[in-house]
């Protein structure tokens, strides 16, 4: 008798093509920190074999953004064009145009595309798109270094096959593109974590934003306060997200695992360590149950973006106990790195900023406005 197959391992998408491009030198947004990640992730025995990447065609990519933009974002990516750059915001500081610039956005769209597919269609039980997670951009215009939103155009593909997704993003910058994509949907909840609008681009994310219309319910915002810590990011995402990922049922889940509310990162005020975002990730594993398709996202650290999405990824194979403290000494080495850097794992003293006592009160707050108001339309546990 023939011996059954082994269930599909998680799957990891990557391809040093992706490498190719650059926003150029004085961008905070560092193409080659993925290379980074991959060479981590080898050095910590966690490689599989990479999924190599497919670009999205045009055709798919307009399941979500305007065609025109899409042509406009070719033509400015090949020298051409430029009449109406500004009013697809591009070419601005944050929205450089670069050589191969659409390519890039196919790329990375295409890989996010796949890690649907390999979880839909072929059973695996996640897969992670390091490179995908571009959640600012808007149907008709770039925004916040994101030009095509991959989880917006994977999203609308779920949709489009009947399914209900959930779509939770941790990323230090709320994800206002992809909240708004389906502002006025039911079948699909967006929940985002994030630094509080009042202090950090792009200024949305308010707990009053709860979606609209048909949508009423289905949009959950946590906006933080600078100097939120581990203590108080598990405590708002223990006693919200669980209960309104129950309270859904979604058929998938897609995250967006930005690091950038890790301490140091040059571009938000959080203080999470590896500890705080490590154990949101074993719970999203836990909520997934098999159904999750991971994408990256922000983080401007670049040695920290290696350690969090190779714990990541860690976590994704359930072997997250086999890391080590320390990163590798010859890899530190090599990049120079001081010897309070070289950390994989963070050390568990806690971090105590001077506007912690308000962000835990504010924190407290929101967790309450969302029970009083936000559970009861979707029916969630309190």
């Amino acid at each position: 008798m023939a011996q059954p197959l082994p269930p599909p391992a998680p799957a990891y998408i990557y391809s040093d093509e992706l490498l190719k491009f650059d926003y150029g030198p004085n961008h905070p947004l560092r193409i080659w920190r993925l290379g980074l990640v991959n060479e981590l992730i080898k050095l910590c025995g966690l490689d599989l074999p990479a999924v190599p990447v497919k670009a999205a065609s045009l055709d798919q990519m307009c399941a979500f953004h305007d065609r025109r933009y899409l042509e406009t974002l070719c033509e400015m990516s090949q020298g051409q064009g430029g009449d109406y750059q500004l009013a697809y915001g591009l070419g601005a500081e944050d929205n450089p145009v670069f050589p191969g610039l659409y390519d890039w956005s196919a790329l990375l769209t295409g890989a996010t595309m796949q890690a649907a597919d390999l979880v839909v269609r072929q059973g695996h039980p996640v897969a992670f798109n390091i490179s995908g997670g571009m959640h600012h951009a808007m149907a008709g215009r770039a925004s916040g270094f994101c030009y095509v939103n991959d989880a917006a155009v994977t999203i609308k593909g779920l949709l489009a096959q009947g399914l209900r997704v959930a779509y939770i993003d941790i990323d230090a910058h709320h994800g206002d593109g992809v909240q708004w994509a389906f502002y006025d949907s039911d079948q699909v909840l967006t929940i985002s974590l994030h630094q509080h609008p009042a202090t950090l681009f792009p200024g949305t994310g308010s707990v009053e934003e709860m979606g609209r219309g048909a949508g009423r319910g289905y949009a959950v915002n946590l906006p933080l306060w600078p100097d939120t810590d581990d203590d108080i990011y598990i405590q708002c995402f223990e006693e919200i997200v669980p209960p309104v990922i129950e309270a859904f049922q979604p058929d998938y889940i897609v995250t967006q695992l930005g690091v950038d509310t890790f301490l140091a990162d040059p571009l938000a005020n959080l203080n999470l360590t590896t500890k705080g975002f490590g154990h949101c990730l074993k719970l999203m594993r836990d909520m997934a149950m098999g159904r999750w398709i991971a994408l990256g996202g922000g983080g401007y650290h670049v040695i920290n973006v290696a350690r969090g999405w190779t714990l990541a990824w860690a976590i994704m194979r359930g072997q997250e106990e086999s890391l080590p403290r320390e990163l590798p000494w010859d890899w530190c080495d090599r990049l120079k790195l001081d010897l309070d850097e070289r950390w994989l794992l963070d050390p568990k003293e806690k971090i105590r900023g001077r506007l912690w006592n308000r962000a835990q009160r504010d924190a407290e707050e929101i967790v309450a406005y969302l029970k009083k108001n936000l559970f009861p339309l979707l029916g969630a546990r309190g």
